[in-house]
């Protein structure tokens, strides 16, 4: 056993125990985002959560249904390797690297390796040929090895319920080295809440409309400093508007050559114009009939809307 290494068993632990040690270190699913490799997770919206300025993930159905499978795609993983797996259930910390930590889905029986599974949708299919796999997933393991000073991980996944592959990835010291400084100094940034550089990435959005969700109607702030995000706003809208303005022409030119067909295509393009019908309250009449409609059957919520125009001047 490493003397560098730790560990504090899950088994009995409360679920909020479990959140609050998740966000008070980086883990093996950060590290992706601390290198700007996570296609979904930002460098700032995960700044954010460690930071306490927006709720941490909880998950989702597809992290319910990920979990659910876990253990097929554990089974599959020995009966196509020969290898057999156990559970470590713990958060596994390293004295080299106090801000980070590991939860491992499986170890290697009587092997210095880890396993880490994966169960995607039959989309990613194309990000698994010619023996690849996605990049968030190789930094999640670097990560591990890491923390755990393992020589090897291995990582099986589950493609849209069709199709199972495994890869390995051989400790690299360099990675490590490279990886673990990028996440010393994010975590020094956490700890003295200094923002990373914004990007516009999904969930950078969503972050700082959580961080600000409400407006303060009597302050109007003055934008000078952002005078060239402004200017690029405003460039950016008047090619949207174009480029919109080139689409709709085109489709207008389509709609008028296919007239009642349903579909159509040429090459590698297909189309189709299909009548479709919606039904919609209608809420005068309602109301006509009934009378207006209670309050209390109202569902109210509150965001902030974002917009932007430019003043003639």
């Amino acid at each position: 056993m490493h003397e560098t290494i730790s560990f504090v068993s899950t088994a009995d632990m409360p679920h909020e125990e479990w959140l609050r040690r998740r966000k008070h270190s980086i883990g093996g699913s950060d590290a992706a985002a601390v290198v700007g490799l996570n296609p979904y997770i930002s460098q700032y919206a995960l700044w954010a959560e460690k930071t306490g300025k927006v709720p941490g993930f909880e998950g989702n159905l597809a992290t319910e249904v990920g979990a659910f499978l876990e253990e097929f795609v554990a089974k599959k993983f020995e009966s196509e390797t020969g290898k057999r797996v156990k559970r470590r259930n713990a958060f596994i910390y390293n004295s080299k690297y106090p801000w980070a930590h590991a939860n491992v889905d499986r170890v290697i029986v009587g092997e210095d390796a880890l396993l880490e599974i994966k169960t995607c949708d039959s989309l990613s299919m194309r990000k698994f040929a010619n023996g690849e796999y996605p990049s968030n997933y190789y930094a999640q393991m670097v990560h591990y090895l890491a923390v755990t000073e393992k020589k090897r991980c291995y990582l099986a996944v589950l493609i849209g319920n069709k199709q199972f592959k495994w890869f390995a990835v051989e400790r690299d010291e360099a990675e490590i080295s490279a990886l673990m400084m990028a996440e010393e100094s994010f975590w020094e940034n956490v700890q003295s809440e200094t923002p990373p550089a914004i990007d516009g990435m999904d969930s950078t959005i969503d972050a700082l409309s959580a961080e600000f969700p409400t407006s303060d109607p009597d302050t109007e702030m003055d934008l000078t400093g952002c005078a060239v995000d402004l200017a690029i706003m405003d460039e950016c809208s008047q090619q949207i508007k174009a480029l919109e303005e080139k689409k709709a022409t085109a489709q207008a030119r389509i709609m008028e050559t296919m007239g009642t067909a349903e579909r159509g295509g040429y090459g590698s393009y297909s189309v189709t114009w299909k009548t479709q019908k919606r039904s919609t309250f209608d809420r005068k009449k309602w109301e006509k009939d009934h009378g207006e409609i209670p309050q209390n059957y109202f569902k109210s919520s509150e965001s902030r809307t974002f917009r932007f125009k430019k003043e003639n001047i």
